[in-house]
């Protein structure tokens, strides 16, 4: 017979380790992250009073582990800006941004929507993740990120937008830069 934890696990692994993932852009990291949220999900299932889908629960579960971390990164960046004198010249904080193993196999357009990801705003780039890559409903994601579904449309609009404007721009950039390599 499987157990509760099983059960989760086998239906909601791979959906809540994309979305963090897709959040944070760190195997390591996601891997850290979504331990915590097994040990949140383990706690409190007991509380758990079926309002919302198990899996919408699930999803706020992981959404707040996730900016825990985050504001847990911010905490720690801003001690070691603190700790150093970041005025002088040559002094650079750079983020840590490296394309995932996954992504390499994937198409060049996804490729570019990914990386494009990261001119939305987090909000937006949350609704993107949610609905689209998990496909979520307008409401389950409404329920997850604590939203009406009017704010959500509203905001996956804007982001689609953003997506949208960013493509355009790496395009016409790589039109541009082909057109001085053939001259």
């Amino acid at each position: 017979m499987e157990t509760m934890f099983e059960k989760i696990y086998h239906q909601y692994h791979e959906d809540i380790y994309q979305y963090i993932f897709y959040m944070v852009k760190d195997k390591q990291e996601t891997e850290d992250i979504i331990q915590e949220v097994y040990i949140r999900v383990l706690r409190s299932y007991h509380s758990f009073n079926h309002e919302s889908s198990e899996k919408t629960w699930i999803f706020s579960i992981a959404r707040h582990v996730t900016y825990d971390y985050f504001r847990k990164l911010k905490r720690k960046r801003n001690r070691i800006v603190e700790f150093f004198n970041w005025s002088e010249k040559g002094n650079h904080i750079r983020a840590s941004n490296k394309t995932p193993e996954e992504v390499v196999v994937l198409s060049d357009e996804i490729i570019q929507m990914y990386h494009c990801l990261d001119t939305c705003t987090a909000n937006q780039r949350e609704v993107i993740i949610l609905r689209y890559l998990q496909q979520l409903s307008i409401k389950e994601t409404a329920d997850i990120l604590g939203w009406t579904e009017s704010n959500v449309k509203t905001t996956q609009h804007r982001a689609l937008k953003a997506l949208e404007k960013c493509m355009q721009l790496q395009d016409e950039g790589r039109s541009g830069h082909n057109e001085k390599t053939n001259e």
